[in-house]
Formats: structure tokens, sequence, C-alpha cells
């Protein structure tokens, strides 16, 4: 890790953070040090990150959006992990394409997915989504209609289907639950 460490700290000019959770080191880096960084792991004759694994991001609430990438080392056999944090309200960050061909489908679906702008990409436009989808469906605040418009197969209990429901009198009904995502009755949608 030493090495890895000092290649990090190194191209980032920074104070590095290591996050030892789950058996692995991933390295907290500023974002201006994004690309940098992974040029630097790939080019270190001693790292030669010359694998892109995979990238995404996660909705971090008032830290905002968490963007994480793993390249790996086929000389060494070393994964090695970088996260920044993009703020909420203008979230960009350098495009890694440049660095590793194979960032340009896993920006183009964090871009899609979170609204994250990645500059410098090359084709950034939507992937997974139908074309005119508004919205970003992996933040957080993003409402998930679907579940409004249709029964949700997690409402039921244990034991419990549509048919124990119309023939149950409603003061036997358990109290109802609304899975995650979904806003109260009422505060939402049409009225």
């Amino acid at each position: 890790m030493t090495d890895l460490l000092q290649v990090v700290r190194a191209a980032a000019d920074a104070d590095v953070a290591v996050d030892t959770s789950y058996g692995g080191e991933t390295f907290d880096i500023p974002a201006e040090a994004w690309q940098p960084v992974a040029v630097a792991l790939r080019d270190d004759p001693t790292l030669a990150a010359d694998f892109f694994d995979w990238l995404s991001a996660y909705d971090d609430g008032d830290a905002g959006f968490a963007v994480v990438v793993r390249a790996y080392s086929t000389g060494r056999r070393q994964a090695m992990m970088l996260r920044t944090h993009v703020p909420r309200q203008v979230p960009r960050l350098a495009s890694l394409t440049s660095v590793w061909t194979g960032a340009d489908w896993h920006e183009r679906e964090t871009f899609e997915m979170f609204g994250i702008d990645f500059v410098g990409h090359p084709n950034l436009i939507p992937l997974l989504l139908p074309d005119g989808f508004e919205g970003n469906p992996l933040r957080k605040e993003f409402v998930l209609a679907t579940r409004m418009a249709k029964p949700w197969p997690g409402e039921k209990q244990p034991g419990e289907s549509d048919l124990d429901l119309a023939a149950e009198d409603s003061t036997k009904r358990r109290r109802r639950i609304r899975p995650p995502g979904v806003p109260a009755p009422g505060t939402w949608g049409p009225q």
C-alpha cells in the first residue's frame, strides 16, 4: 500500500484520506485531482493500472455525490479504488475516457442516473432510459412515480394476497406501509 499511497498523494498534490472499510483501500481525493491521479496510477511503472474495471456513483446526501472508480494492475494483480465528491448543485468531474477508454459507458450511465457532467467525455448522451425521460432516477430526491401508479408487490405482508384483502374486515387489516421512495398520498401528483 505504501507505493500506491505515495503515488496517489504525489499526483493529488493534496491530503489523501484512506478508507479501509470492507477489506480494501479506497483513496479519497479532491475532485480537481481526479484525472491526474488516474493518469498516475496508469503510468507509474510500479503500479501500472492498465485495466479499467468500473466507475459509478452514489448519492451521499448533503455531501453531494460520491464518484468511485476501480482500476486494476494485471501485472501486480492489485485493485485500486479512488473516490471523490462533487457538489449537488453543479456536479461536474473530469472524464477518464482519455485515461481508460472503458470508462466511456460507465460515465454515460452515471451521467444519466445521477446527472453528473463528465467534462471532456466524447459522447455524453443518454444510454439506458427512454427518449424524453426527465430526471435522474438514482438521486434520493427523485420521486418513483411508477410506484404510485400501480401496486407495488412489497406492500403486501407475508401470507397476504389481493383476495384476502378484499374479503377481510377493514378493522382486521394491518397498517399499510409505503414502499421506499413513495411520498405520502396527497403530497405529489394530480390531486
